[in-house]
């Protein structure tokens, strides 16, 4: 049996308060994986909010600090550290990163954001993203997605056809659609038959009250473990072998039949 333990910083992210932000998720950090943590992980755009209008600004002053902090941690705290998403600058173009950092320090994953929620006019701060990212904790597949992305059932369905095991979702979900945010993900996680970790942010900016809910769901649609709508660092122990069984005992990716509904 495979074990590892995850923890989930559920954080009161501020709009635009990048210092007080940094401070509050080196603390958190700190403190999930004095727990004995395998792998950490923080909400979306925790570096700047989301999204303050001087967003641009931000990230040029804060994007390049903030990831090599996570960088520092890792490394010193010898943890998986699945950073959120950050506001950073990419050749030029403002993006809203996820990265991922290994004990080491090493950052074994990018990801841009694809689906940038229009509603809330993320698209006009920020470069949608063009590629997938998958990488591996402790020799698991594992994929990750930013908040907006778990409405595109497609994106998931691609990386768990390439064998991800995990899908890590930082967000920054706000109400009243926090119903929607639980119903998805555990959809998510039972027709994909895999671990799914949400991390949302909570409290408040800009006329938006962040809904929380963070959680941890097994491949079966079992949650292991949710938070309400507070800071809290959310713990929970993985069995990693409860992939493979839900995926023998219920082989939906064997019994697909694409070429009858494969979408143009």
């Amino acid at each position: 049996m495979s074990r590892l333990k995850v923890s989930v910083i559920q954080m009161n992210v501020l709009l635009g308060q990048t210092e007080a932000n940094m401070t509050n998720m080196e603390k958190l950090v700190r403190q999930a994986a004095s727990d004995k943590a395998d792998v950490v992980v923080l909400p979306e755009t925790w570096n700047t909010g989301f999204v303050p209008k001087n967003v641009a600004e931000l990230a040029k002053s804060s994007g390049k600090t903030a990831a090599e902090k996570l960088s520092e941690l890792a490394r010193e705290l010898k943890i998986y550290l699945v950073g959120g998403s950050i506001a950073t600058v990419e050749d030029d173009n403002i993006t809203n990163t996820a990265k991922v950092f290994d004990r080491n320090g090493i950052e074994i994953a990018s990801y841009n954001k694809i689906h940038l929620f229009s509603p809330g006019s993320e698209n006009n701060y920020f470069t949608e993203g063009r590629q997938v990212a998958i990488f591996e904790i402790e020799g698991h597949k594992c994929g990750i997605i930013i908040c907006y992305d778990i409405r595109f059932p497609e994106l998931i369905r691609k990386q768990a056809l390439d064998g991800i095991e995990m899908l890590f979702v930082p967000a920054e979900w706000p109400h009243p659609r926090v119903e929607h945010w639980r119903t998805l993900q555990r959809a998510r996680a039972i027709e994909n038959q895999l671990f799914l970790i949400s991390c949302n942010g909570m409290g408040a900016g800009d006329g938006l009250k962040f809904c929380g809910h963070s959680a941890v769901i097994d491949p079966w649609g079992l949650t292991l473990t949710e938070a309400e709508e507070e800071e809290i660092i959310l713990q929970a122990e993985l069995d990693t072998d409860a992939v493979g069984q839900a995926r023998e005992k219920i082989p939906v990716f064997r019994d697909r039949r694409y070429a009858r509904y494969r979408l143009s």
